[in-house]
């Protein structure tokens, strides 16, 4: 019975065995580090295992799905999530919450020292209705050194509480921090099991997009974003992109077109799917070499469109030396 909680998490047995096996033998810990790439069904899992948890003991509600919101209660008394977050005008913003705004952030959202004492606060009460207070942490590797010692002080002393923290690797975070949980693994999903996810969440089309997969790499949590994102390029772009410029006058147009009609974010994923459809179709390290290169220089702010006007020109130089070395 216990595992028909943990239904709707796909490919993670190992994971779903430690949990189950935690709470059947009541030695839940006080705090977990769920640890494994982003889209596998990391923070699924900390939902599945808070309803099990909660399961067989009196409460106010149910535990409902991550929210969009920073630092609150789900309908659970005794369920805190936490996400990380912007500061805009005083406020604090999910990702979610600055995208529904249109606001355009370069810097990545974070968990904050001001979030980390509201678990304090949050900690310092005795549970209302289930054995224990229950904390999650999504992107805990966002935390600054001043919000990752706080909640040092709070792993040291957790309480009647248990602490999840979800994050990529355990080099991600402090070695403090990881040495105070128990670490849970998640891994990327085989080609079978990637199938069975999207289909069952609806995402079944995005099967029939390779270089969107290979972005993914076993992640389908990866493969619904990166499938969204492809869809918010214009298509006429989309497509002008997976030609390599024939010319230079034709490079420098498209990289204006590319700074123009894309964020940021979006152009760093277009350099993702580049590198795969390139790969795919040309074979050529040395082009995806030089859109790493472009990757970086993003990463690093640079002017976007002398990113891509170097990038083109660079590729159409290749071509060049490709044809001329193919009549020598």
């Amino acid at each position: 019975m216990t595992n028909n909680y943990f239904a709707p998490l796909i490919g993670q047995q190992q994971a779903i065995d430690l949990l189950t096996q935690a709470v059947v033998k009541n030695r839940v810990a006080p705090a977990y580090l769920f640890v494994g790439p982003d889209g596998v069904g990391r923070s699924l899992a900390a939902h599945c295992f808070v309803e099990l948890m909660f399961a067989t003991h009196p409460r106010r509600g149910g535990v409902s799905p991550p929210s969009t919101s920073n630092t609150r209660q789900t309908n659970h008394p005794d369920l805190l999530w936490v996400q990380p977050t912007y500061l805009h005008q005083g406020q604090r913003l999910t990702a979610t919450e600055a995208a529904e705004k249109g606001l355009k952030r370069k810097a990545r959202p974070a968990i904050r020292l001001e979030q980390i004492r509201e678990i304090t606060e949050f900690l310092s009460r005795l549970p209302l209705a289930a054995p224990r207070n229950v904390v999650v942490l999504e992107q805990a590797e966002t935390m600054a050194e001043a919000a990752a010692n706080a909640l040092l002080k709070t792993l040291e002393e957790p309480g009647q509480a248990t602490l999840i923290l979800i994050a990529p690797s355990p080099e991600s975070l402090l070695p403090t921090l990881v040495s105070r949980c128990q670490r849970i693994p998640f891994y990327r999903l085989d080609a079978t099991k990637m199938a069975q996810v999207l289909t069952q969440t609806g995402h079944e089309e995005i099967l029939h997009h390779s270089a969107v997969l290979n972005i993914a790499a076993g992640s389908p949590g990866e493969a619904i974003a990166s499938h969204k994102q492809m869809q918010a390029i214009p298509p006429e772009l989309l497509q002008a992109v997976t030609k390599v410029p024939s010319s230079y006058r034709e490079a420098l147009e498209l990289a204006k077109q590319i700074d123009q009609a894309i964020d940021t974010e979006a152009q760093l994923w277009l350099v993702d799917y580049l590198q795969q459809f390139y790969w795919q179709k040309l074979y050529q390290p040395n082009m995806i070499n030089q859109l790493e290169q472009a990757r970086k220089s993003l990463l690093c702010y640079a002017q976007p469109r002398l990113v891509w006007e170097c990038t083109f020109l660079s590729l159409v130089r290749s071509q060049e030396s490709g044809v001329r070395s193919q009549h020598c």
